[in-house]
């Protein structure tokens, strides 16, 4: 049995992290396990490819919800990245810290080190901003983040101004002094590219000789001598394999995959894992429980002229944009499906946001026959208006079904199951009716699509969003991190109450889910993860 002083499970948002960071100094050896394939496909590179991977085996991992009674019985499509990279070679790249007050109530949890003042130096630090540093923004850092004011449709001016007539501040930079108000999204690129947490952090380790990336590798348990954290064992191309960790285990395997990893190894619902034959190494009944998401919806408009759906539905027009990718790097295809956005509180006695707002400068009602809807624009010019709920209420859960590692758990999301997310939703998909009737707005669209002008009554709005809406891909909490071991997985150092030698360092830490996109502030969980776990070696 080969042994490395570092195990990482996941090469995802954070386990790139972990893997560039831990072997920095050339002192420790880092072996790093991925259940999927390498991030060099064309698809994941070019930022607008999200479409193409967002049902494709060979990235993606496809998971599906049991069906939820708060999306009108619906069972609702997780993609996850199962690939070099995770999640961030797959997402749409719209890069969000998060709210000062989400990170402040970390710490207050009883997470010292977790507040917003702990974790600025740190998004500081991953950060290359092409608009340079300043208080907030970090320059110089692993990660590009592109500003793309000059680059979008010019539509996303329309839908700003228009969403500023409806009472909302223009907001020249989410990740500034605050998250509040409306302007354009910066996103996770470089020269045209995706830049994922493959890019900026595992592919510069992987030239190091002190790490070993193994793909197409399954974790299928943890192995211990005792509760201490020794080993991993895993398929691969059919044969099982075991690895030995010197110094410590590290999943970084995401919402799904690290509680079902730690389920699998006798670590969780102690009754769950009796009833499935698992023998109970450590009983604790948050691991896999206390799931958050976000859940978001659309509301799509014909315009009066023409949108992105002109130029790339017709094979033309994508020739066009085709060619301007490959030769210049730019055009749709370099850019996020989101480009504008924002954040607004719908009751101004909030404190804080609690609904996010994404534009789309095309839209995806129509599908070609077989075909998703995600995938080819309109025939006619379209645009959409979508928001999301940043901080729910509701509560799921991912539990495993058996002991075959293969088999996917349980994902029970539980959306909209609180009155509290369903009438903060009914308040928020009115507001986006109101942006829509601003001058701005009003004077480019023929008509409402989706969900029509037929539905007007509060009833049939939740009706309507309840069958409409679903997840945006924003999983986090099901190892969630808080000083005591009767409500959460690991302490504040990210270490696995009552085991040694085991962390999870991913986004199924978060105490509570974040305002907004939630791969900015894994990738710091990541790095601040990296520090502790550096810190912690004698």
């Amino acid at each position: 049995m080969q042994t490395y002083d570092f195990i990482v499970v996941g090469s995802g948002s954070a386990g790139s992290v972990m893997a560039e960071r831990l072997s920095a100094s050339g002192r420790f050896s880092v072996l790093v396990l991925e259940a999927g394939g390498t991030d060099r496909r064309f698809y994941v590179q070019m930022p607008l490819g999200y479409g193409k991977c967002f049902f494709d085996p060979a990235v993606n991992w496809n998971y599906r919800t049991e069906p939820d009674p708060g999306l009108a019985g619906n069972a609702d499509h997780w993609p996850r990245g199962k690939v070099l990279g995770g999640s961030s070679s797959i997402n749409a790249m719209v890069w969000i810290r998060g709210a000062r007050e989400d990170y402040d109530e970390w710490a207050a949890q009883g997470n010292p080190g977790w507040s917003y003042a702990d974790v600025l130096p740190a998004f500081k630090a991953i950060e290359d901003n092409e608009a340079g540093a300043d208080e907030w923004r970090g320059a110089g850092g692993p990660v590009h983040v592109t500003r793309c004011d000059h680059l979008v449709h010019p539509l996303a001016q329309r839908y700003l101004a228009a969403a500023r007539q409806a009472g909302l501040k223009l907001n020249p930079d989410f990740n500034g002094a605050s998250l509040e108000g409306v302007g354009i999204y910066q996103i996770n690129t470089k020269n045209g590219r995706r830049m994922s947490a493959a890019r900026a952090f595992l592919r510069p380790a992987m030239k190091r000789r002190n790490v070993r990336v193994e793909t197409n590798a399954l974790a299928t348990k943890i192995l211990f001598e005792g509760r201490r954290a020794v080993g991993i064992e895993y398929e691969q191309n059919g044969r099982k394999k075991t690895m030995r960790a010197g110094r410590e285990v590290i999943l970084c395997a995401g919402s799904i995959n690290s509680p079902q990893l730690l389920q699998l190894s006798g670590v969780g619902p102690g009754a769950l894992l009796q009833n499935l034959g698992i023998d109970v190494l450590l009983a604790n009944a948050n691991v896999g429980a206390n799931l958050q998401d976000h859940v978001g919806i659309n509301y799509t408009f014909k315009g009066r002229s023409a949108t992105l759906n002109q130029i790339l539905r017709p094979w033309w027009g994508k020739a066009l944009v085709g060619a301007q990718y490959l030769l210049l790097r730019s055009g749709p295809l370099s850019l996020s499906m989101n480009s504008a956005g924002g954040f607004f509180r719908t009751d101004p006695s909030r404190s804080q946001p609690n609904m996010q707002l994404y534009f789309q400068a095309f839209s995806t009602v129509i599908p070609k026959s077989g075909e998703r809807p995600i995938l080819t624009p309109d025939p006619w010019p379209g645009f959409s208006i979508g928001l999301s709920n940043c901080r729910p209420s509701s509560r799921g859960e991912i539990m495993i079904r058996s002991k075959d590692p293969r088999e996917y758990p349980r994902i029970v999301a539980n959306a909209l199951s609180t009155d509290a997310d369903v009438e903060e939703m009914l308040a928020a998909v009115k507001f986006v009716r109101r942006i829509a009737s601003m001058p701005a707005m009003s004077e480019f669209i023929v008509e409402e699509i989706l969900p029509g002008p037929s539905i007007t009554s509060d009833a049939d709005l939740i009706q309507d969003f309840r069958r409409r809406s679903g997840t945006v891909y924003h999983p986090v909490s099901t190892c969630r991190m808080g000083p005591e071991a009767t409500r959460a997985v690991v302490d504040a150092r990210l270490r696995v109450h009552g085991l040694q030698g085991l962390r999870v360092i991913d986004a199924s830490i978060f105490p509570e889910i974040i305002t907004g996109n939630t791969n900015a502030p894994t990738i710091m969980v990541g790095w601040k993860g990296a520090e502790m776990v550096l810190e912690d070696q004698r």
